[in-house]
């Protein structure tokens, strides 16, 4: 770890705690939270962490994720504070992985561009939002994408277009061993009474449907196809339960809330507790949407 810290040009923390980059406020310590200086720097980390066999693991702002009280025995790779570069030029929009989701959406309605409004509110990084294909009130960060470029483990670019990646719903298959550095859209000018109407839409509908005064991370679970999620965990008479700290959100069944003190165990068990009771009174077996990391395989089995 001290040849990787001598090497880092951006900043390296060791045994950082998790709590400290997740939105839930909940995880235990990275071996190493690296955010790099630019482009040459996040290549050398990557070459080094091939080279000898380094668990490595790419987040955004830690708003859709989950991470272990044990915490993560390898690199975290943020590249949320310095791959900030946004540029707007006619319908042309090109953003680093690293810029705020939210940043991109409201400079693009300012100019009356259309295709990201209904995106206005969802937490995150650019980068995060496209490995899972964020969505809202209709629309996908998807939908107006026209490449990707990425980093591989070996430091070398490469470049891909939507037909070469597949977008489904809060997925897509990007490689787990490759990181999204940047992303060019191509959206469609409107009018300002247009845009803003969708925006005014999406705005609202986040508002009244979610708890948005305490830390969560967002949707727990995927929308199953016979539904939303948080309807069938309020009619398996879930709503307001608790498991120390944590609670399952009584304004939004399908969000798990951290009052102040909730660990990651506490979380998972009403996880666990969603899965087990929805699927004895339904059938239906709920697909996890937040991002996890550090937890032992079959965890969140039932």
């Amino acid at each position: 770890m001290d040849t990787l810290n001598n090497m880092v040009t951006g900043s390296m923390l060791r045994d950082e705690a998790m709590t400290r980059h997740t939105s839930y406020g909940i995880g235990g310590p990275a071996k190493a939270y690296i955010t790099p200086k630019d482009k040459d720097d996040l290549a050398q980390i990557l070459q080094f962490a091939n080279q000898h066999n380094l668990p490595t693991y790419f987040v955004g702002s830690g708003s859709n994720l989950l991470v272990a009280d044990e915490g993560i025995d390898g690199l975290v790779i943020t590249l949320g504070k310095s791959f900030n570069h946004l540029d707007i030029n006619g319908e042309t929009v090109f953003a680093e992985s690293g810029v705020m989701l939210g940043k991109m959406v409201k400079e693009c309605i300012r100019r009356h561009l259309s295709g990201v409004e209904s995106l206005i509110g969802v937490p995150g990084t650019l980068g995060g939002a496209l490995v899972m294909n964020a969505g809202a009130f209709g629309g996908e960060i998807s939908n107006y994408l026209k490449h990707v470029t990425v980093m591989t483990m070996a430091g070398d670019e490469k470049q891909y277009v939507p037909g070469e990646i597949e977008f489904s719903y809060r997925h897509s298959t990007f490689p787990s061993d490759e990181i999204v550095v940047s992303a060019e859209f191509k959206l469609i000018q409107s009018d300002e009474a247009t845009v803003m109407e969708r925006r005014a839409v999406a705005s609202a509908g986040r508002k009244t449907t979610q708890p948005l005064k305490f830390r969560s991370a967002g949707s727990v679970f995927k929308n199953p196809k016979e539904g939303a999620a948080g309807y069938y965990i309020d009619q398996a008479g879930l709503k307001g339960t608790k498991v120390g700290d944590a609670e399952i959100s009584d304004h939004h069944a399908n969000f798990f809330v951290n009052h102040g003190q909730a660990k990651a165990e506490d979380i998972v068990s009403l996880i666990k507790l969603s899965r087990q009771r929805v699927y004895e009174k339904f059938g239906i077996m709920l697909e996890l949407e937040v991002k996890t990391l550090g937890f032992s395989p079959g965890i969140f089995d039932i």
